[in-house]
């Protein structure tokens, strides 16, 4: 079995179409057509993937992304009709991992989707090395967590991600380009923006922890950790 998959929309048809698909390509498959249903669904089914519409009934999509990962860093693709740079940036800060746009395409659809998990098993199959530390910050992929003054902040996986990156090469500047590569992976469809939100909602999460690093802006260029000696 490929994996489990989470479809939450409230078009029958829709979760009828991607249920059938993705049960060929060999994944289990359950649909839930409210964001209530949803998360009670998640919590019963425990998917590997949830592809999330984000214009449902009871509970939106941007609140089922949020309650989730506010217990979770299973990968979510949101679906949405608008397509919209807000849309897509609200759904990042709110942790979803990928977006695609209604309508779709059912092999770009699928391809994204093994993408994403392709990602996140890699990296929880970290090793247990793949850790660091710096004054009041230590971040492990191993266990997917950050400390910060060692309690555990809350991260959604590619902030995690990114910023592990990032403090693991430490000095080093690297472009927007480099980062989707790195973090998101080569076959990432999304823009450049997408690594200027994670940024943003990091700083905000490591402001003020210590003056000894910082995550810095090196302009006309990218981003870098940057350590003071």
């Amino acid at each position: 079995m490929e994996g489990k998959l989470l479809v939450i929309d409230d078009d029958p048809n829709i979760c009828d179409m991607l249920k059938l698909y993705f049960e060929n390509e060999g994944f289990e498959v359950k649909t839930a057509c409210d964001g209530l249903e949803g998360v009670n669904m998640f919590k019963f089914f425990d998917p590997d993937l949830v592809l999330l519409d984000n214009m449902i009934p009871k509970k939106d999509g941007w609140q089922v992304c949020k309650e989730i990962r506010s217990f979770s860093a299973k990968p979510i693709v949101m679906i949405t009709a608008k397509g919209e740079t807000f849309d897509k940036i609200l759904g990042l800060e709110l942790g979803a991992d990928d977006f695609v746009v209604k309508p779709f395409d059912m092999k770009e659809l699928s391809a994204r989707v093994r993408a994403v998990l392709r990602r996140y098993t890699a990296h929880t199959k970290a090793e247990d090395d793949e850790v660091v530390r710096y004054e009041n910050l230590e971040i492990s992929l191993q266990k997917y967590e950050m400390k910060v003054n060692g309690k555990l902040v809350d991260l959604p996986p590619k902030e995690l991600e990114l910023i592990y990156f990032l403090a693991a090469n430490a000095n080093r500047v690297f472009t927007r380009d480099q980062l989707l590569d790195k973090v998101w992976g080569f076959d990432y469809l999304g823009d450049s923006r997408t690594v200027d939100v994670h940024i943003k909602r990091l700083r905000e999460k490591l402001e003020g922890v210590s003056n000894k690093w910082a995550l810095k802006t090196v302009w006309g260029v990218g981003y870098k950790f940057e350590v003071n000696n």
